[in-house]
């Protein structure tokens, strides 16, 4: 009760914007909650998924990868279903990773959605915490400067309060919440690379198979003429 009661009156004692900046820490909260499940629950599926995929992938087993991609939500599966689609079509290598590049612009916006806005959230909540601050001194000027001399300490002592409480809530707002946004870039940026090394991985495997179909299915090469058939030849 003490707890709740020292809040209710921090919010009395710091005046009308600790209430945007209230509404601004619980939705930057939110978002990183959202976001940090989201991504956690994303690298599990897809490294589930790449153990699962990497003895179909050595064996050459095409149809095996494509069944477990196409029944996977993993982002690696999407990217994945791309390149297995261009496999029967496409013989280049560049050909395949066009395609799986394309893929890529797809997935990537989904893992970076709603991150960016943390750090608008922050700058944001630090600006009306500012904003807080200045309206709180210039009310402590104004009420000094028309107050009587008796009340002008407690007047001045109150503004004051106010000023300091807001600059206190917007440092909090604006560092809780761009940590939270530090810690999910890490966490996207390692995401994405992990996507990227399993579609290079992938493209390995492919062409570590087609060179040797290609040099088994390409005709002999003649046996070079000797001399002395040449020359009976010419005859």
């Amino acid at each position: 009760m003490n707890f709740i009661n020292s809040v209710i009156n921090f919010f009395k004692d710091g005046g009308f914007f600790l209430y945007p900046l209230a509404l601004i820490f619980v939705v930057g909260v939110s978002i990183a909650i959202e976001r940090y499940v989201y991504l956690t629950r994303e690298t599990l599926r897809n490294r589930s998924l790449w153990e699962a995929l990497v003895p179909a992938l050595s064996s050459g087993n095409f149809k095996q990868v494509l069944s477990l991609t196409q029944n996977s939500k993993a982002s690696i599966a999407t990217i994945l279903n791309y390149g297995v689609a261009r496999v029967a079509n496409a013989r280049r290598r560049d050909d395949i990773e066009k395609a799986m590049d394309e893929s890529l612009l797809e997935v990537i916006p989904r893992i970076e959605k709603r991150t960016h806005y943390l750090s608008s959230l922050a700058n944001v909540g630090l600006l009306i915490g500012l904003l807080g601050t200045i309206t709180g001194l210039i009310g402590a000027f104004s009420a000094v400067a028309s107050a009587n001399p008796a009340e002008k300490a407690s007047l001045l002592s109150l503004a004051i309060s106010v000023a300091m409480n807001n600059t206190a809530s917007g440092l909090g707002v604006a560092i809780t919440l761009l940590l939270a946004h530090m810690f999910l870039e890490s966490k996207t940026t390692s995401l994405i690379d992990s996507l990227e090394i399993a579609s290079v991985k992938f493209l390995n495997s492919i062409t570590e198979r087609q060179v040797p179909e290609t040099a088994a299915s390409a005709p002999a090469a003649p046996a070079p003429r000797t001399a002395a058939a040449a020359a009976r030849g010419s005859i």
